[in-house]
């Protein structure tokens, strides 16, 4: 999080010295960090950079950009910290790994108003507020996510020390377990993964990754009993979450099995009405099936929640 010398140089020149209320430079930090007269700053889904990366390559992803905003608006005399989304729908496969991502972004606090600045907010699906975590948090998730990216790009031995101290810092993080355990994995060390996994379900018994790398571990080592008894409990996770569904309905869509996609999205509108992208995606399937007058109902409803969440 060091602010590089010519990143504060600038910094100062255009956020804090013309002065004004804090909510002034707070207008004036989101300024820099978006426009083209000051970073310009893009998003990037990875790698994950330090600041002084992100300063040299312009480029952030969702925790970068966050560690570069705490970092700004803190320069700034403004009281910031991180935030954490935990249920966010967002998911990448890479070789054989399956990626799936939470989500962060910068909170500021002013006086009794608080305020967030996200970078990619517009791209997700999440129905809960992000909580505030501690610096000690959002840097294990800086860990964490650089020992996930290095466990296909690098060697284990690489990824090794970052993983150590995502775990050192946030000792009590599941999905840092799970990742130990995908690495553990990868170095073949099947008892340390399960092990790995087994103490992130301790953690967060209803952790959805937890529990379906569990069930690919004794499937793969033929420990039928203990495959049936977490697919169990992985199946009764799913069925309370509305983004498992959401997501097998967009794989429906890919497959052109517009009638699957909206059985799964009547699913996960059921289980949460809230989000427009349900109604959305409902709307295309019902399109694609020829039912005009369901489709225009689900756009409709897609338009009001929008407009809803856009008013807040």
């Amino acid at each position: 999080m060091v602010l590089p010398p010519e990143l504060r140089t600038q910094f100062q020149a255009q956020v804090i010295d013309p002065g004004g209320s804090q909510r002034a430079r707070l207008e004036r930090l989101a300024g820099f960090l978006f426009k083209k007269t000051g970073l310009g700053m893009e998003y990037t889904v990875d790698p994950t950079y330090t600041v002084a990366e992100a300063f040299r390559t312009r480029k952030a992803n969702c925790l970068t950009f966050t560690l570069l905003t705490v970092a700004l608006a803190r320069e700034a005399g403004l009281q910031a910290y991180g935030q954490e989304l935990l249920d966010v729908v967002s998911w990448r496969a890479e070789q054989d790994v399956v990626y799936g991502f939470n989500h962060v972004n910068a909170g500021i606090l002013i006086g009794q108003s608080h305020y967030t600045i996200d970078v990619a907010r517009d791209l997700l699906v999440a129905r809960s507020p992000p909580e505030r975590i501690s610096d000690e948090h959002l840097l294990a998730l800086y860990y964490n996510n650089r020992a996930a990216e290095l466990i296909v790009s690098a060697s284990p031995a690489v990824a090794d020390e970052y993983m150590a101290m995502a775990l050192q810092l946030a000792p009590r993080y599941a999905s840092a377990w799970v990742n130990a355990g995908v690495l553990n994995l990868r170095k073949g060390d099947r008892a340390a993964a399960e092990r790995d996994y087994l103490k992130a379900l301790a953690l967060s018994p209803e952790n959805g990754s937890a529990l379906f790398n569990l069930v690919t571990l004794y499937r793969d080592s033929g420990d039928q009993a203990k495959r049936a008894f977490y697919e169990g409990r992985l199946e009764k996770v799913q069925e309370k979450d509305p983004y498992f569904e959401f997501v097998q309905a967009e794989g429906n869509e890919r497959k052109g099995d517009y009638a699957a996609a909206v059985q799964h999205y009547r699913r996960a509108i059921r289980l949460y009405d809230k989000e427009p992208r349900f109604y959305l995606g409902l709307a295309r399937a019902y399109q694609q099936l020829g039912e005009q007058r369901q489709a225009e109902r689900a756009l409709n409803r897609a338009a009001t929640l929008s407009s809803s969440t856009a008013g807040n």
